[in-house]
């Protein structure tokens, strides 16, 4: 990787997991790894294999792109010439090396370094000295769920023709990711962008400070995590879209807020939902990612019916994706002036993500519910819960990951079982619950119906070197004449995107423990550094 041939600054859609894989730390950056599996045909030459995954670095820019913050601005993508992929080789023989399992483990678990190394690694496992299987790892940044798909796609387009001895023939490559960034730079798509976040910041106006506010506790349990595989919900969440003539995804959607809604005794339930921004779009054949959090708002007394709310969910659905197209981090900036402005901390630590693994089987028969691992590198992250449906070929698959201060065990349990339970009732035409009928439902004890909004922090003691580390690195990175540590970070004409960049100036300046949803939070940033820890001392202090 010497020459670079051209770059530019992130996509929109990359912004999210920018954020994302700076927040969390080191330990825990493989939450937003990809590891796909493919069988390899017998008699395939080593050889062979490492021509396929070459082929694919030359033609997808996106698979040879590092990502950067050590220039002035924006966070930047360098796209590097072609060159041969590395591929680990592993035996599953016992032959005193290491095991394929011990390996693909390192593989996926091993954070990617985004400035020096490509968003793809490769290992192939070998039998008798021929290549048996392939794993490929990739990072978030580089793939959402329709870039993978065309990889994979591509992937067996290319083993069936190396199988056949006729020559795989693909769809020519019309954009790269950098073409995309072109595009959302020119005068019409930041118009547009700007009128989306006109839509976005009247949204947020409305958006109720914690959903989770009756329910929330200290915490201080480990966060928990269970799947519930449901075979009956497969033909269920069909049935009912096709009746009431939407997709399956938005039943979902309409179920978990309901849940929701009976769990905390909210009427106005928030959360951040995922939608792919490929649509009309002239790039939506570009590999990257290209996905984008999607504020919801819902309301849900407890007398609206399933049907009702339903209809409202499709329209606030569609509302949403219509503004869609609009990078996370000034989201996030509207976020915090509108805490702001209220004087308290507007919460959207719930995400919802709906996806569709038609071509894989849960090859469950009945429904199981399971406890899992406890999600500890999701745990870095910050959220409140995260909610995932998994559409399969043969079952729905429900994961529920959960801060302890939100969801404890039992409420996790009943969370799950209680969806399930509420899209069977309901598949019948003749059922329409209530939320405040599927409470009793489900046995949820009541929540305290009364609000209880949190408030900022009052005006912190100042810090004295934190504070002027953390001002200086502030406004060096944002270019600013001055900053005013008594206000939040944004508010004093901060950048979410480039918060990465400020953490790296104050780690140059001998200053950690800052994280980056800390200083993009409605804090004063006198309050944000008693986050920070001296960790090196500057010789002139010491001379």
């Amino acid at each position: 990787m010497t020459a670079v041939q051209k770059s530019a600054d992130l996509c929109w859609g990359q912004r999210y997991i920018w954020l994302r894989h700076h927040q969390l730390p080191r330990n825990a950056r493989h939450d937003a790894h990809i590891v796909i599996t493919f069988d390899l045909p017998d008699g395939s030459p080593l050889a062979g294999v490492k021509a396929m995954l070459n082929y694919l670095v030359r033609r997808h820019e996106a698979l040879r792109t590092t990502y950067h913050f050590d220039t002035p601005g924006a966070p930047q993508q360098r796209v590097h010439p072609p060159a041969p992929l590395p591929v680990t080789v592993v035996s599953i023989e016992r032959d005193g090396t290491a095991a394929p399992a011990e390996v693909i483990e390192r593989l996926s678990t091993t954070e990617f370094d985004l400035a020096t190394e490509w968003p793809i690694r490769a290992c192939v496992m070998t039998s008798g000295g021929k290549p048996r299987q392939a794993v490929v790892v990739l990072n978030h940044i580089a793939f959402d769920a329709w870039t993978v798909d065309a990889f994979e796609r591509e992937l067996v387009a290319l083993r069936t023709g190396a199988t056949s001895g006729r020559p795989a023939i693909l769809e020519p490559v019309r954009h790269q990711p950098v073409d995309q960034v072109r595009y959302e730079s020119s005068a019409g798509a930041v118009a547009v962008k700007d009128r989306a976040l006109a839509y976005w910041r009247d949204e947020i106006a409305q958006l109720p400070a914690d959903t989770f506010a009756a329910r929330r506790t200290a915490g201080g349990e480990p966060a928990r995590a269970a799947t519930l595989t449901s075979p009956a919900l497969l033909e269920v969440s069909r049935q009912l879209a096709a009746r009431e003539h939407t997709w399956p995804s938005l039943v979902h959607l309409t179920a978990y807020a309901m849940v929701t809604a009976a769990y905390t005794g909210s009427s106005r339930i928030a959360h951040l939902s995922f939608t792919g921004n490929r649509g009309e779009n002239a790039y939506a054949d570009v590999m990257t990612c290209l996905f984008s959090p999607l504020l919801m708002r819902v309301e849900a007394p407890a007398e609206i019916r399933f049907s009702q709310l339903l209809r409202s969910v499709i329209d606030r659905f569609e509302a949403g994706q219509r503004y869609a197209n609009v990078p996370y981090d000034e989201l996030v900036e509207l976020l915090v002036r509108e805490s702001d402005r209220r004087g308290e901390p507007v919460r959207t630590g719930a995400e919802v993500n709906f996806l569709s693994h038609a071509s894989h089987s849960a090859r469950a028969r009945r429904t199981t519910f399971t406890w899992n691992a406890a999600p500890t590198a999701w745990a870095a992250y910050g959220s409140d819960s995260y909610f995932r449906v998994i559409e399969m070929r043969d079952a729905v698959v429900l994961g529920l990951n959960a801060s302890s201060a939100v969801l404890d065990a039992d409420a996790i349990e009943k969370f799950l079982r209680g969806y399930e339970q509420l899209l069977l009732a309901v598949s019948d035409p003749a059922v329409d619950l209530t939320v405040g009928e599927l409470a009793d439902l489900i046995g949820f004890s009541p929540a305290l119906l009364q609000d209880h909004p949190g408030e900022l922090p009052g005006e912190a003691e100042p810090s004295g070197p934190a504070t002027a580390a953390l001002a200086a690195a502030v406004a060096e990175v944002n270019g600013l004449r001055e900053v005013d540590p008594g206000r939040p970070y944004v508010v004093c004409g901060g950048r979410v995107l480039l918060i990465p960049g400020v953490l790296a100036k104050l780690r140059d300046a001998g200053w950690e423990g800052l994280s980056v949803y800390q200083l993009a939070s409605p804090q004063s940033l006198d309050a944000v550094a008693t986050h920070l820890i001296r960790v090196t001392v500057p010789a002139t202090l010491t001379s």
